[in-house]
């Protein structure tokens, strides 16, 4: 006993410590953020509750809590009332005290009670789970009773797993470095393309484009190990997914834009504008190279390009927002670019307009792209024509 009911090598306890931390990484990433967060699918009873069963031995985090924490970092996401920005309150705070920070919003009665709505609220949430000490101590015993010793160290590492790989590397790395496949309008970022370690939630750009898809890859060569067991989960009954990332269908330009395009392109917005940011790099670079030759030092090259493409202001002080101002009256195009990327991003973000009136602002958006003299925008809206449900 001493030794514990279970005697392994050293790579058996590596082992088992991995499929541990391993099965309350796809605990949290399919019940807390995906199904409980998002509604992206549903969980049979069964495995619901064995994913807060799980979750309460081994991170004693509240269902309520984490979700209600999660949805207001969308609704807030990079502000100063976002629970865990690295672009507000720096990389080094959210990425070493993201628990902190947690716990520390999980005080808020506000947010759990504007955020933490349709969450489990049976007898066994009130009575049992909410208790957190209370699983965790099982835990504990567990592993001292299975390992022996090491199993105080194995015990440590499930505790530090979610505060760490989750709370930290996600919500911190995750909006400040990687790649991006869509250019929505937080800092989120693709951390790598293979999302196994952290049950997919590497791909942390396609899940704040598409937050209520079930399947976070997007690209052929993206895997996402969540949606793997999520599919494993449906052939046995036990799950539903809702919705996954829509694929963009084009058909044959058409002469004037319909309500059916128009809904494509709301449909497809997070393309539309990744698109239309990438058909202007080369415009860009041009412009901006010309500009830098005639404003040599009054402004950073590289900043303006970045505000060009992505409209990301949140940074800048008024000094670089009034200097910008200045350099892009001496750029036709690129003053034309940025005004209608911001003018096409409002056609989806006006949620008061009819149908009617978006789509009229959609045919007048296209009407002066084709008329603006731009290659580039002559081309993209060519391209708007095609998009099809």
């Amino acid at each position: 006993m001493y030794l514990g009911l279970i005697d392994l090598p050293w790579w058996g306890y590596v082992l088992v410590t991995l499929a541990l931390t391993h099965v309350t990484i796809v605990s949290v990433t399919i019940y807390l953020h995906r199904h409980q967060a998002h509604r992206a699918l549903d969980l049979h009873p069964i495995a619901s509750h064995f994913f807060r069963f799980w979750l309460w031995l081994t991170t004693g985090m509240v269902t309520k809590e984490w979700t209600a924490i999660h949805r207001k970092h969308h609704a807030k996401c990079e502000t100063a009332e976002d629970p865990h920005s690295p672009q507000i309150r720096g990389l080094r705070k959210v990425l070493l005290e993201g628990a902190e920070l947690y716990r520390a919003e999980a005080k808020n009665a506000e947010t759990l009670a504007r955020y933490g709505h349709g969450t489990p609220d049976d007898w066994l949430e009130r009575k049992v789970y909410r208790h957190s000490i209370l699983g965790v101590s099982i835990m504990l015993i567990v592993d001292l009773v299975l390992f022996g010793p090491i199993g105080l160290t194995i015990w440590a590492v499930q505790m530090a797993w979610i505060p760490f790989w989750a709370a930290g590397v996600v919500n911190g790395l995750a909006h400040y470095w990687g790649y991006r496949n869509f250019n929505c309008a937080d800092a989120s970022t693709n951390l790598l393309p293979w999302g196994i370690l952290i049950g997919g939630e590497e791909l942390h750009n396609n899940h704040h484009s598409f937050a209520t898809s079930a399947k976070l890859s997007a690209k052929w060569y993206e895997f996402d190990i969540g949606w793997m067991y999520i599919r494993i989960l449906a052939m046995l009954g036990l799950a539903t997914p809702r919705k996954v990332i829509p694929k963009p269908r084009f058909a044959a330009a058409k002469q004037a834009v319909d309500l059916d395009t128009l809904q494509a392109v709301l449909t497809h917005r997070y393309d539309v504008m990744t698109r239309y940011v990438a058909s202007l790099k080369r415009l860009c670079k041009d412009e901006i190279a010309s500009l830098k030759a005639r404003h040599a030092g009054r402004f950073d090259p590289k900043a303006l390009r970045r505000w060009v493409l992505s409209g990301e202001d949140r940074h800048l002080n008024e000094h670089d927002r009034r200097q910008f101002a200045e350099v892009l009256r001496d750029s036709r195009a690129l003053a034309t670019v940025v005004a209608m990327r911001e003018e096409l991003a409002a056609i989806w973000a006006r949620s008061n307009a009819t149908r009617e009136q978006l789509l009229a602002q959609l045919h007048d958006w296209i009407q002066r792209a084709e008329q603006s003299g731009i290659e580039q925008l002559q081309e993209f809206s060519l391209r708007l024509r095609r998009y099809a449900l």
